[in-house]
């Protein structure tokens, strides 16, 4: 892009009658639901781009999303995590907005967003969801949120309120340094973790949340997916805060060493013998192995210092748009 002296400038530092938005729709089956969407976005955004990509759906998803005028592509790896991946790594914008193509999420409110992150500074603002229907929100799916954005805040030491929002909007850094290395709905999750392990500016929008509409099914299920974002949170603990984890694991091997050992100790001392060789055993690799944890947590904690000062600067390398 050329300025009007002439120069050349990068599309991030174009200004805010020239910034390029994009609207990321990831779809699996969603043909009941789609031309809505694109539709509701065409006119709450009508400068924006907006990407319909598709993971193969069995249904019209693609035929009516091109349709509605949405440029429609393919991702083959089944989960949203990929199709996710896929969305940053081949759309090029200054602003980001990523949207599930159910209709539960309100278009309405994208202006605000992208308000809030040019205005605030942001590098991601999350739409947090506020029901407007009695079934929008099913009680397991909110007590599930609540206690998963509880944990990430305390770990982090962020306050967050809703971790699990499909419904955000990024600047290209955010995008463009994000590693995604989820393959499903814990994606969510990863994309909050990475704002928080590199302390970007991250702010909260109040957005309606509307019940699917008829003939429309979710592909959620609240305990196999609550189980499947839980264990990627507890990955993402134990890769971006190694020495915490590995220094618990250690106190609690020595803990339990002491425990085991304590009848010998006492044995010891009042007869002069050791009576249960094999427990002595056990008791003295459990201490050895408490140490190796420890150890353990030094040197991956140098490491993830490195990963994270890598992905700060792949952060750093796309220069800002013009507030």
């Amino acid at each position: 892009m050329e300025s009007p002296t002439g120069t050349r400038t990068s599309p991030s530092h174009a200004s805010a009658a020239q910034r390029r938005t994009a609207v990321l729709i990831p779809c699996y089956n969603e043909g009941g639901t789609i031309a809505q969407v694109v539709a509701d976005f065409r006119a709450a955004l009508p400068d924006a781009a907006i990407y319909v990509y598709d993971n193969n759906s069995t249904d019209r998803t693609i035929e009516l999303a091109q349709a509605s005028g949405a440029t429609v592509r393919r991702e083959v790896q089944q989960g949203k995590g990929h199709v996710v991946r896929r969305m940053f790594r081949d759309v090029d914008a200054d602003i980001f907005v990523l949207v599930d193509g159910d209709a539960t999420y309100d278009a309405a409110s994208a202006p605000a967003m992208i308000a809030e992150l040019v205005g605030g500074h942001c590098d991601m603002v999350i739409g947090v969801r506020t029901s407007r229907q009695h079934k929008a929100y099913r009680p397991g799916h909110r007590f599930g949120n609540r206690a998963l954005t509880g944990f990430v805040a305390q770990v982090f030491g962020r306050n967050l309120h809703d971790l699990l929002s499909g419904y955000r909007v990024f600047s290209r850094r955010f995008v463009k340094s994000f590693p995604a290395l989820s393959s499903g709905f814990e994606i969510e999750a990863e994309l909050t973790i990475h704002g928080l392990q590199l302390e970007l500016p991250i702010a909260d929008v109040d957005t309606p949340y509307y019940a699917r509409p008829s003939g429309s099914t979710s592909k959620l299920n609240t305990w196999r997916d609550g189980l499947r974002i839980l264990f990627t949170i507890f990955q993402l603990y134990r890769s971006e805060r190694p020495l915490w984890f590995y220094a618990i694991l250690g106190v609690m091997l020595a803990s339990a060493s002491v425990v085991i050992s304590a009848p010998i100790f006492v044995t010891y001392l009042e007869t002069g013998r050791v009576p249960r060789i094999p427990t002595a055993i056990l008791s003295t690799g459990m201490m050895i192995l408490a140490f190796l944890s420890i150890c353990i947590g030094f040197v991956l904690d140098t490491v993830t210092r490195g990963r994270r000062e890598m992905k700060l600067l792949a952060y750093l390398a796309q220069p800002p748009f013009e507030r």
